[in-house]
């Protein structure tokens, strides 16, 4: 599966080629989920150009269309459900098309395989950060696979050596039986012989015995060298062995657990489990191999002992074995799908815990069944240093217990809890200022497996990422603050759940890119200039060099605990109000790269006042949470100016859009620096409403500041206005117009203006 596995990290162009190559033809699904298969196969042994292949073709399509159906056919539960009908029709849809000109279909398969292959290889040989990933990537899995076939070869030679040690003893018991317990009979029976008779018989049979018993003592002698080397054969492979386990669970596991933590900050997806699991089985296969050698090595031991220090060996090897097999068994119990980490009580909510290995160590024979708890951060840490906590909990969960069911097609042992619900919470004193929204939990998932029929038995317990529980959705603003800084600067085997309490600000800027772009699902994120803005507001700056920013620390205090200099809001809460907005009603104008976003009121001016009359640009409120507002410069009586609307919210937006409230202000012509509004807006303005239908008038909702409306062309109209959202720190005007509110900068004087929503009518 190595090219599926490294095609999948291809980005831009590349992976648009790559997804070109597939269609109606030939679907994406099948490459995916028959990717092993495929690669599998010697498509290159098929000529193209000879008529006389179509039966090796016809094979092969055949092959493909019933590794579908089997795929197909093995799909259960909720989630297969869709799959198994897709699968089906695909296998269907392919026999359709390549029935009757198999070759055809390799030729398809072939073109497909060679151009991912030249895309990775093509990245991997550029100097972009993809390249020398998937370069490492490819070399990393090289270096694995090598060791797993040092390993299988090791293995190998064990197993022939046992058994030549196995039919070396049998001879010399089989010799020992026939010669030396036959000369001993002999030598008893002489006593009922005369004197003269035994005196004759007695010396050659003593010689006998003397030279059997020299050529026992020579094989017993080279019988225990034969254990010895084995058993010093079988301590390489087990150093071996936890070499190997250590890079797939100490490194592997691991990073694929921190990329799960980033993921829940926005980051990359984790990336499935199939090449890891791949690794644990081989693992454990070569684990059980291996334990059963040095069973059945000892099991010779005690069928025939010979005094030495074999003895001591072969309990090492069977204590350290069993060690492996338990790191391997209690560290691949892992949640495939955490549980949300903004838990809110009351509220349903899913998991799914996974072991790796069950297939191969038949946990499946006898399926365990997996108990869910949450559990406050000090229990967390005694049950990491293995102190008893009374199966102490911290809330109560329903429906928190599951059977593990084993996929055959997949070779999966997973548990799906599907409708969880925290019914209540327990929660410990606070220190200081710390919040409700600070305390930590986890959702503690334990089971108990038997190995090798009852042979083993394991109790394992896994923890899941932090979760901060909730009562209400006023909180999630602030318990997302907590989940954020502990993902993006948890360290790896910390102590639950230890985050340093200041990072730098480059760190903290990652994470605040990471978060942005996945909320408001964008490619654009946050530019060196947007950065600084941030910078700036963090720490009440007027440095506009980034530079000065990069060794600067910020504490989570300053992040969300403290509120900004003359706001009564954290940074953090500033932010993702910035957020919410934009993922729910700017989207499009943000990917468009329609609104500067992070411009302060100064920065605004100057860009501004430089511009013809009727430039605008779009920036985020300073004063309210999650707000917008629209500056534009314009001639008023005595000189040039720069205005500003009140900001607009998500109330605002929910009545009428942004799009259609640029198009509605005639006095906004040019978005900054010198694009046409409407080239810019017009796609997305609301239709024109259509006639009145039934004899009834349809309204429309339209925007106006007063001191800049267009006379109403219309003399019957009789507009009403509704007076915009006021700012939390102006008081409503008791007559309907405009309300000024001025900020004295430089020489400019700054209006602040309320807009009105105009209703009109259309006939």
């Amino acid at each position: 599966m190595a090219v599926w596995i490294q095609a999948q990290q291809l980005q831009g162009d590349a992976l648009h080629q790559m997804q070109s190559l597939y269609g109606h033809h030939f679907p994406i699904e099948v490459r995916h989920y028959l990717s092993q298969w495929i690669e599998g196969q010697l498509w290159d042994t098929v000529d193209l150009e000879n008529p006389q292949e179509e039966f090796k073709a016809k094979r092969l399509l055949d092959s493909l269309i019933q590794e579908l159906q089997k795929k197909a056919e093995h799909q259960m539960g909720e989630d297969g459900f869709l799959l198994k009908i897709k699968l089906g029709h695909y296998a269907s849809q392919l026999k359709s098309t390549y029935d009757r000109c198999p070759l055809e279909l390799v030729r398809c398969i072939k073109h497909i395989l060679y151009t991912e292959q030249r895309l990775v290889k093509e990245a991997s040989n550029s100097c972009s950060p993809l390249g020398g990933m998937v370069d490492s990537m490819s070399q990393k899995y090289q270096q694995i696979n090598q060791a797993f076939e040092e390993l299988r070869i090791l293995t190998q030679d064990t197993e022939n050596d046992l058994r030549k040690l196995q039919h070396s003893q049998e001879y010399f018991i089989i010799q020992y039986q026939e010669k030396s317990l036959r000369i001993q009979a002999q030598l008893t029976s002489l006593s009922t012989l005369p004197p003269a008779d035994r005196q004759l018989r007695e010396p050659s049979l003593l010689s006998k015995r003397a030279t059997v018993e020299a050529w026992l003592t020579r094989e017993a002698n080279t019988l225990q060298k034969y254990r010895l080397g084995l058993a010093e054969k079988h301590q390489k492979t087990l150093a071996l062995l936890r070499k190997q386990q250590t890079v797939i669970l100490d490194d592997e596991l691991i990073q694929w657990k921190r990329r799960q933590q980033l993921a829940g900050n926005g980051g990359p997806p984790e990336g499935g489990l199939d090449i890891l699991q791949s690794w644990c089985e081989k693992l454990a296969e070569t684990i059980w191999q291996n334990r059963q050698q040095i069973r059945r090595a000892e099991h010779l031991r005690q069928q025939l002992p010979i005094p030495g220090a074999i003895e001591e060996l072969l309990n090492d090897l069977n204590s350290t074995i069993t060690d492996i097999i338990s790191a391997l068994v209690t560290s691949t119990f892992i949640i495939e799908k955490q549980p949300p980490q903004v838990l809110k009580t009351q509220t349903k909510f899913a998991a799914t815990v996974r072991l790796l290995v069950g297939g191969k160590l038949n946990v499946h024979m006898n399926p365990p069944q997996v108990k869910a708890t949450i559990t406050s951060e000090q229990q967390a840490k005694a049950l990491l240093k293995n102190e008893n906590t009374r199966n102490d909990s911290s809330g109560e969960i329903l429906n928190n217990n599951c059977v593990m069911e084993y996929h055959q097609t997949t070779g999966t042992l997973s548990a799906h809890f599907r409708n969880m619900s925290l019914k209540r919470i327990k929660r410990s004193d606070r220190r200081g200022a710390e919040s409700v929204t600070e305390e930590k939990f986890t959702i503690l998932f334990e089971s108990q497996f038997s190995v090798g029929g009852n042979e083993l038995v394991f109790q394992v317990k896994t923890l899941s990422l932090p979760v901060v529980v909730i009562v209400h959705g006023s909180q999630d603003n602030n318990a997302t603050a907590t989940v954020l800084w502990d993902n993006a600067f948890a360290e790896p085997g910390r102590v639950p759940f230890v985050v340093p309490d200041k990072v730098l600000w480059p760190q903290l800027c990652e994470a605040l890119n990471m978060k942005y772009k996945a909320e408001v699902q964008s490619n654009r994120g946050l530019s060196e200039e947007n950065l600084v803005f941030l910078a700036q507001k963090a720490f009440s700056s007027s440095s506009n060099s980034p530079e000065e920013f990069h060794s600067m620390t910020m504490t989570w205090s300053q992040f969300n605990r403290e509120s900004l200099p003359g706001r009564n809001f954290t940074f953090w809460q500033w932010f993702d109000g910035v957020m919410e907005l934009t993922k729910k009603h700017l989207k499009p104008h943000w990917n468009d790269g329609a609104i500067l976003g992070f411009v302060n009121k100064q920065q605004a001016q100057d860009m501004l006042m430089s511009k013809p009359n009727g430039t605008f640009l779009l920036r985020f409120s300073d004063s309210e949470i999650g707000g917008i507002t629209i500056a534009w410069v314009a001639e008023n009586p005595n000189k040039r100016m720069v205005w500003n609307l009140m900001p607009y919210t998500t109330k605002d937006f929910s009545i009428r859009s942004l799009a259609d409230r640029i198009s509605d202000l005639n006095h906004l012509l040019f978005l900054y620096p010198d694009r046409p509004k409407d080239e810019v807006f017009s796609k997305y303005y609301t239709p024109p409403l259509s006639k009145a239908v039934d004899g009834y008038v349809k309204p429309q909702i339209k925007q106006v500041v007063p001191e800049f409306a267009t006379p109403n062309p219309d003399p019957a109209a009789n507009p009403t206005y509704m007076d915009h959202a006021a700012s939390p720190a102006v008081s409503h005007p008791q007559s309907y117009g405009m309300y000024q509110n001025p900020c004295w900068l430089g020489n400019h004087v700054i209006l602040h203006y309320r807009t009105c929503l105009q209703f009109t009518y259309q006939n």
